[in-house]
């Protein structure tokens, strides 16, 4: 009888647990009707979402989720001055059943923070300041909460597009898979730049090959690696390019450049995010300016060369942020300037994405995390 109680105990266990909802975060821009950080709980066999709450905080535009999960970092993208000092800030949020609460926030080390990123171990967070051409350290405590930076890393240089690269832009703060190299894309100069990090001090240096320089004018953005840790992928906004790189060990050797942008486009390019598929089989990337597409590439397994899939209008304007569903059946797409989120079926056999007719209506959206 006490055998069959605990067989029983375990299946009604296994069937909460299976029961349980991934929750989605959406970071935001607050100049609108957004009030700060938009917590829904996501039904992943009917591709819908529920809102279960929201995390008052101003311009969080882009959120890491720290790997135990009880813990999410925002940027606040401003260039606010507060007496002497101007910049913006970081903040972190105790995360449990649905509801963020600030713990703690730190200025940035710089103005208008875009980007935030965290190790494995939980011990570091990364922020990258795009106005000021800066990104820093952040030391984290036991609880989460996070402490002043303990280095702040100043960028120099221009590139030749002077309305765009007067000097350094700072977009992304992007850890390697084993978290011992940082690399840091800066549309203001074209280049990536690479440093080795000291996982038990925090402290960054310039890697052997400190940086990875891209075409004159192409501003780097946004950078990701494949699942198999041998490729990575650099989405450049201004020239609309994705530059694939064979990786090894915080060295990177340009393998290709692939336009994401449709030969008989006319208009303003603005490309902005890049993720490759959680099987590593495509690559997605999001195209604003007057594109409003995901591209979609193919990825070859063996080379890590790219190969056009399609195009995909994302049925909204000024597409950010993007990210797949934990089922991987899913892209949701944010669209900053029709405040909403597109939710997609993906074809795992093609990659190609189909309109699935669900929203997530939400203000000024940029940045799509899970915590499931």
């Amino acid at each position: 009888m006490r055998f069959v109680i605990v067989l029983l105990s375990l299946f009604v266990t296994q069937i909460i647990v299976a029961q349980k909802k991934p929750y989605l975060l959406v970071g935001t821009y607050t100049s609108g009707k957004s009030e700060g950080i938009y917590v829904y709980s996501f039904d992943e066999k009917n591709a819908t979402a529920d809102l279960v709450s929201v995390a008052k905080t101003k311009n969080p535009s882009y959120l890491a989720v720290a790997p135990n999960k009880k813990t999410v970092y925002a940027v606040n993208e401003t260039a606010d001055t507060t007496g002497s000092v101007v910049g913006g800030g970081v903040t972190a949020f105790s995360f449990a059943d649905g509801k963020l609460n600030a713990m703690s926030t730190q200025l940035s080390g710089g103005t208008n923070p875009c980007y935030v990123s965290v190790t494995k171990s939980g011990k570091w967070v990364f922020a990258g300041n795009y106005s000021s051409g800066t990104l820093s350290v952040f030391p984290v405590k036991q609880s989460g909460d996070i402490e002043p930076a303990s280095q702040t890393i100043q960028h120099t240089g221009t590139g030749p597009n002077k309305d765009r690269q007067e000097g350094p832009h700072v977009h992304s703060t992007v850890l390697s898979p084993d978290n011992n190299y940082l690399f840091v894309p800066n549309l203001g100069i074209d280049k990536v730049m690479i440093y080795r990090l000291n996982n038990n001090t925090g402290y960054l240096r310039p890697a052997t090959v400190s940086f990875a320089a891209t075409a004159p004018g192409s501003g780097p953005r946004h950078f990701d690696f494949a699942p198999n840790n041998h490729f990575a992928y650099l989405m450049e906004e201004m020239s609309g390019n994705v530059v694939a790189y064979a990786y090894n060990n915080g060295l990177l050797k340009q393998l290709q450049i692939i336009s994401s942008i449709p030969k008989d486009f006319k208009g303003n390019v603005g490309a902005a995010d890049i993720h490759v598929s959680p099987d590593g089989k495509f690559l997605y990337c999001s195209n604003r300016g007057d594109g409003n597409t995901i591209t979609i590439f193919s990825i070859n397994q063996k080379t890590g060369r790219l190969a056009l899939a399609g195009y995909q209008s994302t049925l909204g304007k000024t597409p950010r942020n993007f990210n797949f569903d934990p089922s991987g059946n899913f892209l949701l797409v944010a669209n900053q300037a029709s405040d909403n989120i597109v939710i997609f079926k993906i074809d795992r056999k093609t990659g190609l994405l189909s309109d699935t007719g669900k929203r997530i209506e939400v203000a000024n959206p940029v940045c799509i995390k899970w915590i499931f």
